[in-house]
């Protein structure tokens, strides 16, 4: 079922597992949220819901934000987001979505806000090679370089990687587990990284990829340049 909550990340840690394993986590402060809107097919063409998280004072929302909120009975609110969730018909404007809604096993993606790194040079940005540190290289060791083309096209292309602002982007981390869950705590521990900074606005939802199964039998190739694809028998006794 597709569910989602926003949150806020706290930081990474590491927790150690049945078999003393360290696992590598990240703490998101997840929720309370609450339902400020919610869509209809009648009135808006699709069906989902608005949840809004983080308590702020009435004095640093617009009117109109205030009015929103005051219509559906929802105290003063930071951050609004839209999700399109498998049980929106069920959910009534005013219920609240706690860390529970996930459990531990689940599988999510997490968005956040990338940090920022201010104006970073082509080689950190885009990972682009530095020139030879040899006599005659110059003061240019880790510059760009020439990227300008002949009298056709005149000109440099678009999406080159170039210097620039580096960071502050939206990037979505997919497929990360939940190893741990406190509602009272508000609380989800997430196995791996998550974007952006200390204290960032993060958006949970179930992950849009495919979970495989791994049942653990002996599996046999179709390439017949393999033992198993040139003698599937043998492979699988041998397997």
């Amino acid at each position: 079922m597709q569910k989602a909550i926003i949150g806020k990340k706290v930081g990474m840690t590491q927790i150690f597992d049945e078999d003393g394993h360290v696992i590598p986590v990240t703490v998101i402060e997840a929720g309370p949220c609450v339902v400020s809107q919610k869509k209809t097919i009648e009135n808006d063409g699709y069906v989902s819901v608005q949840l809004a998280f983080g308590d702020v004072a009435e004095k640093k929302l617009s009117k109109q934000e205030l009015g929103h909120l005051k219509k559906a009975g929802v105290s003063a609110k930071k951050y609004l987001k839209e999700f399109k969730l498998d049980n929106a018909a069920d959910l009534e404007v005013g219920a609240e979505i706690k860390a529970d809604v996930f459990a531990a096993g689940d599988h999510i993606d997490v968005t956040g806000t990338s940090k920022g790194h201010g104006f970073a040079g082509a080689v950190k940005r885009h990972g682009n090679h530095i020139q030879k540190m040899s006599h005659g290289g110059g003061p240019v060791h880790r510059h760009s370089g020439s990227m300008g083309s002949s009298s056709t096209p005149s000109r440099i292309f678009k999406g080159k990687g170039m210097p620039g602002h580096m960071g502050v982007e939206q990037v979505t981390v997919q497929n990360l587990s939940v190893v741990k869950v406190d509602a009272d705590l508000n609380m989800l521990v997430v196995r791996g990284a998550v974007p952006g900074p200390k204290g960032g606005l993060v958006y949970v939802k179930s992950t849009v990829k495919t979970i495989k199964v791994h049942t653990g039998a002996t599996a046999i190739s179709k390439n017949p340049q393999k033992a198993s694809g040139r003698n599937p028998q043998k492979a699988s006794a041998r397997g």
